[in-house]
């Protein structure tokens, strides 16, 4: 169950925040081969002071991505996901690819609850929830 995280320092309309959680969503679903049931998204929206990176300038628009996986993705599954959502953020919000950050966490599956109980472990074209 990946919890797909987003914090940005500008607001969204609801119908921008509609399409990019989809956007998310489907992508994730599409390189990591695996259902949607079990994918977590928060996008957060914070004050233009609140959120900081180092190499961008004051007033600058910027996106910080915590992307927590289980284990089991390639390093190619995980290069182009990032490359997707920088992308992403840079078309749909005009947040310059400089001024975003991702950080990678895996975790085995057990790692990741549901009621349903915890996820196994990662495996091609799996959907956990079916």
């Amino acid at each position: 169950m990946p919890h797909l995280q987003f914090d940005i320092n500008f607001t969204l309309k609801n119908q921008q925040r509609i399409r990019f959680i989809e956007f998310v969503k489907s992508k994730f679903s599409y390189i990591m081969k695996t259902g949607t049931s079990h994918i977590a998204i928060s996008l957060r929206e914070h004050d233009i002071n609140n959120i900081n990176l180092g190499r961008a300038e004051k007033g600058d628009l910027i996106c910080l991505m915590n992307l927590d996986i289980r284990k089991g993705r390639s390093k190619e599954q995980i290069e182009e996901l990032v490359k997707t959502y920088i992308n992403a953020v840079n078309e749909q919000f005009n947040v310059k690819t400089s001024n975003q950050y991702v950080t990678i966490t895996t975790h085995e599956g057990e790692d990741f609850q549901l009621i349903e109980g915890k996820l196994k472990n990662y495996e091609v074209g799996d959907d956990p929830l079916n």
